[in-house]
């Protein structure tokens, strides 16, 4: 599956910063995690912290799917407002969504600093209101956020313009958010891992899946196997070949980084912003101060039309940038583009699949896909190990209405 394309930031300037072999024989394991992304990455280190034999297989080099187009943004937001996912799950629900990916962030931060090398900051985020038909949604967001206990202020069209230097109706500022790089953060994790005991191998496909009443036996392109008791599947969206529900609907986004500035803050507290129009725009300014801008999301999976409209988008991207900051000289160095998806609920998929014996499932699927990897990462570590899990059931598969 084409999975992003164009020169993602994180690959050219960090390059290949780990090696990892090919399966070149047969294994058994205790679980075996295919892919070995972001998802695959932060399932494994939950798994060798709970002290179980794990092996991760990804049939790419390790992080140049998904997990380097991503923007590294980590916000507890997730697609769907608050106000709006209580309408479709009930407040409870939603209240604990929200809140997991809130205090994911806060255990992220804690697992990064274990991991020399790998960036990670505490950033605020503002989220603005796009129009002004936009502003009762702000306001209704910020009372059910302040309902909930999160850290959030409600701004008017004056502290915006006053604070962050442009026109906006209103907007959300709240403390809880941070930024990294998905690409280091991943290799980071596989280093730490694989010192803890895990295997990891790259450029190694898994063709055949045989489940059995203790386990499965997974088979190589190369004809390998792997022997093992339990599998977690992290793929992302390549995971769609073995769900029959259509459970998410791929799009295709865009992102720019500018040049490298001297500038260390062009805005307040170099916050993350994004917006309430769909597709939103959002920006942040990375370790080497450049501002880096995503959205412009055309909702079609087809890599050969996504491709051919990033000189076009990377202009009206460029353009969004200046449009909120004509003050700060702006041209993007660097652009990319890739696939994610949107889900029903906004949730990820996480837990058993029922066609599936011995397999588990940690897709974070969404805008805030690094968060929910390690909502994900939780939840499955606890069922491979035969033990209920709290939240399971409110990403579980059966909530899917075809």
């Amino acid at each position: 599956m084409d999975l992003q394309s164009g020169y993602p930031y994180s690959l050219v300037k960090y390059g290949l910063p780990n090696d990892y072999p090919k399966l070149d024989r047969d294994l058994r394991t205790t679980v075996t995690v295919i892919g070995g992304g972001i998802s695959g990455a932060l399932t494994a280190h939950a798994l060798v912290q709970a002290g179980i034999d794990c092996v991760v297989l990804d049939a790419r080099t390790v992080g140049l799917g998904s997990t380097l187009a991503s923007t590294s943004l980590l916000q507890y937001e997730i697609d769907i407002p608050l106000t709006r996912l209580m309408q479709k799950i009930g407040r409870v629900g939603a209240e604990r969504a929200y809140r997991l990916c809130a205090d994911s962030i806060s255990t992220l931060a804690g697992i990064s600093k274990r991991l020399p090398g790998v960036p990670f900051e505490m950033r605020p985020s503002l989220y603005l209101a796009s129009w002004q038909k936009h502003l009762p949604l702000i306001e209704a967001e910020h009372k059910a956020r302040r309902a909930m206990g999160l850290d959030v202020l409600l701004w008017d069209a004056d502290t915006v313009k006053h604070t962050i230097g442009f026109d906006a109706p209103g907007a959300i500022y709240s403390r809880t958010g941070a930024q990294t790089d998905a690409y280091l953060l991943t290799h980071g994790l596989h280093r730490y891992n694989i010192k803890k005991g895990a295997q990891v191998y790259d450029r190694t496909l898994v063709t055949d899946i045989q489940c059995h009443k203790k386990g499965a036996v997974l088979t190589t392109a190369t004809g390998h196997t792997v022997r093992t008791r339990n599998i977690i599947i992290a793929t992302g969206y390549e995971s769609l070949q073995y769900i029959r529900e259509k459970i998410v609907n791929l799009r295709s986004t865009y992102a720019i980084a500018g040049e490298h500035s001297e500038t260390a803050m062009p805005w307040y507290e170099n916050c993350l912003i994004w917006e309430t129009k769909d597709p939103y725009l959002y920006m942040r300014v990375t370790t080497d101060h450049r501002i880096l801008a995503g959205g412009r999301d055309e909702k079609f999976y087809n890599p050969a039309r996504r491709d051919k409209l990033l000189k076009t988008k990377t202009r009206q991207l460029e353009q969004d940038v200046r449009r909120r900051f004509p003050h700060i000289p702006f041209h993007a160095e660097f652009s990319w583009t890739g696939t994610f998806g949107s889900t029903q609920d906004g949730l990820p998929y996480i837990g058993e699949y029922p066609r599936m014996p011995h397999t588990y499932f940690a897709l974070g699927f969404g805008g805030n896909g690094i968060t929910f990897s390690q909502v994900a990462a939780e939840i499955v570590c606890r069922l491979v190990q035969g033990k209920k899990h709290p939240d399971a059931a409110l990403f579980s598969f059966s909530r899917y209405k075809g």
